[in-house]
């Protein structure tokens, strides 16, 4: 290996990545993996309390983020008063 090629392998990949990307959206999609695979009975039953708080915090900020969401619309729609 060359050293031009040794050098660009030490690099560290994080360098040319992009920036980690978690949406609204995706937390979505994993709010319901997570009811079809409860549903499919994948957790075991001792599981099942780390799965349902992980959910629970879950369903809790993406309810969180809805109401912000329906706020800011609401502004955006409310007449500035000028």
């Amino acid at each position: 290996m060359s050293d031009e090629t040794k050098t660009e392998a030490q690099q560290p990949a994080t360098e040319n990545a992009p920036a980690p990307d978690l949406t609204v959206q995706d937390l979505t999609a994993m709010k319901s993996i997570i009811d079809v695979a409860s549903t499919r009975g994948a957790f075991k039953p001792n599981e099942m309390t780390t799965v349902g708080t992980v959910y629970s915090k879950l369903e809790a900020f993406l309810n969180a983020v809805q109401a912000q969401q329906d706020a800011q619309a609401e502004a955006e729609k409310a007449p500035t008063g000028e």
